[in-house]
């Protein structure tokens, strides 16, 4: 330990548990546990509540920022809904609906003036494969899917490239396509033919996870094909994804209404602050450091709003290398 003395300026102290008030990057001998432990900076997150929605709504599509998101379509007992919602990260205000009424889409975008959305139950027939581009004022409907679906996986922080994976096609599907803002493009196929995932990331950088039935499964996307991954540590259906890459994501949510979180860092899965409202039939945007979760069932359509937010927290940890 002479290096960490003439860095840090003191030597390893042995303590009868944890000192009070521990410096960052201070490591000590806990006799007690007979174990090293250090001091350090981590990111922790949590969610907040927000302002509700206007239209409590579940099987909604979410997109943009945690300050600059776009809530459209979704469903109400025994109804379709074209119903959109912009927020500005403190209110959501209801803007021009959708051509196609429709719940259990796709969606992708930068922020409340850019999107995208796809696919989805409009109600007869069962699937659509409908896509339409908003502009911050409009939707315009442009080219379809190849294949139509509902309760897909969708990602993508552009309206001119996203991406669209598995649903319900029927059966249940493991399609891939990637749209270039012109046009759809089929791609490599999903290990797992599923529907119902929380999917998150860019068009070559992206995470599907859980699926129905309730699976622990998940999978990333590198623009090429994709690769199993680790299992989460709670088997889902129905919940919602954040992140803005295959190496940093958040699932939240899950049938029946549960609020349980985790986040993907790149190599596992850990269990994180839970939402204050439990909620499934839900879906979320932004990014790990900042990000949006709205609306939702809990058992009915619920409008609570909630924004999940990183900051650095000292913590203490085992050193389990030397």
């Amino acid at each position: 330990m002479t290096a960490y003395k003439e860095i840090q300026g003191i030597s390893v102290q042995t303590v009868a548990g944890d000192p009070p008030a521990p410096l960052t990057g201070q490591i000590w001998y806990n006799s007690s546990t007979g174990t090293f432990r250090v001091n350090k900076t981590a990111e922790v997150g949590s969610w907040s509540t927000g302002n509700n929605v206007n239209t409590a709504i579940v099987w909604t599509t979410i997109l943009g920022t945690q300050t600059s998101a776009l809530k459209a379509g979704g469903g109400t007992p025994g109804a379709f809904s074209d119903v959109t919602e912009s927020y500005n990260g403190t209110n959501w205000t209801t803007v021009n609906s959708m051509n196609t009424a429709r719940g259990r889409l796709g969606g992708a975008g930068a922020s409340n003036t850019n999107g995208l959305v796809f696919g989805g139950y409009p109600g007869t027939p069962p699937y659509t494969a409908d896509t339409e581009l908003w502009n911050g004022t409009n939707w315009t409907e442009v080219n379809n899917l190849n294949t139509g679906r509902a309760q897909l996986g969708s990602a993508g922080t552009s309206n001119t490239a996203a991406l669209a994976f598995q649903g319900e096609a029927p059966p249940n599907s493991n399609a891939t396509e990637e749209w270039n803002g012109t046009n759809w493009t089929t791609v490599s196929s999903t290990n797992n033919a599923t529907r119902s995932v929380a999917g998150s990331g860019t068009q070559t950088s992206a995470i599907s996870s859980g699926g129905n039935p309730s699976t622990t499964n998940s999978e990333i996307y590198n623009g090429s094909s994709w690769t199993a991954i680790t299992p989460m540590n709670t088997a889902r259906v129905e919940a919602g994804g954040i992140g803005i890459s295959n190496t940093s994501a958040l699932v939240f949510g899950n049938r029946p209404d549960q609020a349980i979180t985790e986040h993907w860092n790149g190599t596992a899965w850990s269990e994180v602050n839970d939402l204050n409202t439990g909620r499934s039939l839900c879906d979320g945007t932004g990014s790990f450091s900042f990000g949006l979760a709205a609306s939702g069932g809990n058992p009915g359509a619920i409008s609570a709003t909630e924004e999940w937010t990183t900051a650095p927290t000292p913590v203490t940890e085992t050193i389990t290398e030397v």
